[in-house]
This record gives C-alpha cells, structure tokens and sequence, in this order.
C-alpha cells in the first residue's frame, strides 16, 4: 500500500468510524425493557416473614416459582432454600434463611 493510499484507507475507516460509534452508542442508551407485572395468582400470602421472602426471593425470580411449588413443611421448605443459598448462591443471610422457612412452612405448609 502506498503513503496515500494507505491515509485514504485510514481517513476512510475513521470516518466510518466516527458516523457509527455514536449511532451505536445512542440506540444502545435509549432501550429499556419493562418486565411484565406478576400474576395476581403469584401475590405471596400475607404473614409475617412475607416482604423479606419477597425481597430475598424475588430479587432472583418471580414469586410465581414459589407459590406453584408442592405444599411442605419446615424440611421441604429450607432444603429449597438450602438449594438457593448454595446451588444459586442466592444472597441471603442465615437469619432471613430461617425467617423465609418459617414464613414458607407456615403459608405454604403441607395444610394450606
């Protein structure tokens, strides 16, 4: 490649450059993406315990993979949560563990 050819080749390529990149970079900052709200059948019941289920569980999905779970009792319950905390390394502190297992055992209980 020639000295000129080759200024050519790179003040064709920063040009196309500079046209692209702030296209690219403006579509990119305006998308957004606005999740659906829960079905009302996935409201978890009231109780206490409930908001920090919500909280703690919800941050990683919707509520509607709690409430379709069998119906169990305290064993059942922290062995999901168990699964959470060490397969999905979901972030959830041993006392809010123990506070979404009673809270689940209680309003989801094998009674329920």
């Amino acid at each position: 490649m020639t000295g000129v050819s080759r200024r050519w080749f790179l003040g064709t390529i920063a040009v196309v450059i500079g046209l692209v990149c702030p296209v690219v970079a403006a579509s990119a900052a305006e998308r957004t993406i606005t999740l659906p709200a829960d079905d009302a059948y996935a409201a978890l019941r009231d109780g206490p315990g409930a908001q920090i289920t919500r909280n703690s569980c919800g941050s990683c999905h919707s509520t509607d993979y709690i409430v379709m779970q069998p119906r169990g009792d305290a064993k059942q319950w922290q062995a999901v949560v168990t699964k959470m905390v060490n397969v999905y390394k979901a972030p959830i502190s041993e006392m809010d563990a123990k506070t979404i297992v009673e809270y689940l055992a209680s309003a989801y209980g094998p009674a329920q």
